[in-house]
């Protein structure tokens, strides 16, 4: 059963109709109480990284996150789920995250790209996985659909792809039991529902 984390931040439904068409049983959750009751969860999110820590935090779904990483079952982070994953953002100031990787989120480098890049980053691209990692199995470099202005900066060992746009960045990222996509697989069409099936089928 997978728990989809419902804080008040984005569109659920496209999450939950991904996990449908993959005939896995999925429920939102808004207790932070029954998030242990999942045997895997997803963090989805989309908007602004302050504001969606501060729904975690208002929630107590924080520290509902904390405790499931402590299981060892599989969590993903998607798009703004997965930069929450990280120490802190610099967007709209320094905002802490929840910290399970470290690394921090950051604004594109526009001094670094063409003057016609334009952000944010939005449309179909290809992550470069970077080994035959289980949530590739069956993949190799896939396009996926990005929409995003920042970024996450890490350790080489947490990075599973990348991902030109004006310069390379970590794309997707895996520690112990804990895995982040900056695209939405959910809206990848078949590449996006096999790294979401090989997500499902890890076993811990």
């Amino acid at each position: 059963m997978i728990g989809i984390i419902d804080y008040n931040m984005g569109n659920l439904a496209s999450v939950y109709n991904a996990c449908s068409l993959l005939d896995t049983k999925a429920s939102f959750v808004k207790n932070p109480e029954d998030l242990k009751n999942f045997d895997r969860v997803i963090l989805p999110g989309v908007g602004a990284f302050g504001d969606a820590m501060e729904h975690l935090n208002e929630t107590g779904m924080k520290e509902a996150i904390y405790e499931f990483a402590k299981t060892g079952k599989p969590m993903i982070g998607i798009c703004l789920g997965m930069q929450l994953l990280f120490e802190s953002s610099e967007e709209f100031g320094k905002n802490e995250g929840l910290g399970l990787i470290d690394g921090n989120i950051i604004k594109f480098d526009k001094s670094k790209m063409h003057e016609d890049t334009k952000i944010p980053h939005m449309g179909w691209n290809v992550i470069k996985t970077q080994d035959e990692h289980t949530l590739f199995e069956g993949l190799k470099d896939p396009y996926l659909y990005f929409v995003h202005s920042y970024h996450a900066v890490t350790d080489k060992k947490n990075v599973i792809g990348t991902t030109e746009y004006g310069y390379e960045f970590v794309s997707a990222v895996h520690k112990e039991n804990i895995y982040g996509f900056q695209p939405h697989p959910e809206k990848s069409h078949d590449n996006g529902l096999k790294i979401l099936k090989n997500f499902i089928n890890l076993t811990h």
